[in-house]
Formats: structure tokens, sequence, C-alpha cells
């Protein structure tokens, strides 16, 4: 695994800057999940230090989540490699996980007593867009997040403590 740098992409931000990208592997041991959480706060730390990206406590501890979510399902389901794509457009980051395993997720209707695999429905609840799709080979899971905490997907209803639900 390497260390993520943030740098401009090839596609502008909506504020017409560049997205700042980074992507890493992510070894097949047991120490990946927390080296993607530890590459995703750097790579936000960076991106507000050294470009001016604003990030609020709220959103480095969302994308960490989802970071922890996604590639914690991409160890556990699929054999090989793995990889963590992270983007920045505006006021949001955008966490990618690809893996090896073609098979899409699908959330499980809610179910209080149910004892884990709440991992898919608690991205869906914390992102503004979440999308799944396959590749050539294996699949790619996507989520967005916001950085900011007055960023809300359109249609957002608020909830107490001041946390948005997408409507996804």
């Amino acid at each position: 695994m390497r260390d993520p740098e943030p740098r401009g992409g090839q596609h502008g931000g909506a504020d017409g800057t560049s997205a700042l990208r980074a992507s890493i592997a992510l070894d097949g041991d047991g120490t990946a999940i927390a080296h993607a959480r530890h590459m995703a706060v750097a790579f936000l730390t960076r991106a507000q230090s050294e470009h001016g990206v604003r990030l609020s406590q709220r959103g480095m501890d969302l994308t960490q989540l989802v970071v922890s979510e996604l590639v914690t399902n991409a160890r556990k389901y699929a054999p090989g490699p793995a990889r963590m794509d992270l983007s920045i457009d505006g006021d949001v980051v955008e966490v990618a996980v690809w893996d090896s395993d073609p098979v899409l997720p699908v959330a499980r209707a809610a179910d209080a007593g149910r004892v884990g695999q709440h991992g898919l429905e608690i991205v869906m609840a914390v992102s503004q867009g979440f999308s799944a799709q396959r590749e050539e080979v294996g699949k790619r899971i996507t989520a967005r997040i916001g950085l900011a905490d007055e960023t809300r997907a359109a249609g957002a209803e608020a909830r107490p403590g001041g946390q948005g639900r997408s409507s996804i």
C-alpha cells in the first residue's frame, strides 16, 4: 500500500478547480481496513491544509465510517486484490472501492434484531449518493460524502443532531 497524495485530476471540479485524487492498493492482510481509514484521513487532512478544502469533523468521521464499511466488505467477500480511490470534487469526497467479486451488494431490509450485516444500510444512510456497478473484472462501489456540515443532498431531511439522511 502507498500513501495517497492529493493531486490535480483530469476532470474539473464543480467550482472550476481540478478535482483532488488519490488511490491505494489494499492488501489482503488484516491491517487493510485500518490502513485505508488512515489513508483517507491523511488525504483529507492534506486536501484541507494544502488546497483549502472545507472539511468538518463530521465530514471526516463519516468518510472514515464509509471507508471502513466498504473496505471491510471488499476484504470479507472478495478474493484477491482490492483498491480504494478517493477524490474531492467541490464540497464532496467520493470513496470508490473496487474488488474482484462481480456480485453486487444488496441492502437488506431493516431488522433491529439482526446482528451484523448493516454496513451497506449505514453507507447508504450517511452518503449523498451511492452506486454499485460491475466492472470488466469485479465491481466498484462508490459513495459520495459531504465534507462540510451544511452540505446536504437535494431532498435530504433534517434529523435530530443535525444529521441529514439521503433520499437514496
